[in-house]
């Protein structure tokens, strides 16, 4: 019974079943800029080294770049997020320093 059923073209064998291509995610097939990372990921490590990069990807960010390619939107805020703490730490540093300063 069990030779039977694996001849050739019968019960036994298995069909590959075609995936239907969606046109909604074919822009999303393409890698993304900057070693894969990102823009947004990108720019929040070099903001580490070069502080204004958190500003640039916070513009794109507020200027709703991310809708080009949703994927890049964690990496926009994550850079947005990181600007508003620079900004607030740059900040109080000025105003210790300009309160501490003995003149």
């Amino acid at each position: 019974m069990a030779k039977a059923d694996k001849k050739d073209g019968e019960h036994g064998d298995y069909i590959p079943i075609n995936d239907v291509k969606s046109h909604e995610l074919e822009p999303f097939d393409k890698p993304l800029p900057c070693c894969g990372c990102g823009l947004g990921w990108c720019s929040f490590l070099l903001g580490f080294v070069f502080p204004l990069m958190w500003y640039f990807a916070a513009i794109l960010y507020f200027g709703s770049y991310y809708h080009r390619d949703p994927r890049e939107r964690t990496g926009l805020a994550a850079s947005a997020i990181a600007a508003v703490i620079f900004t607030f730490a740059a900040l109080l540093t000025l105003v210790v320093l300009l309160v501490t300063s003995p003149s």
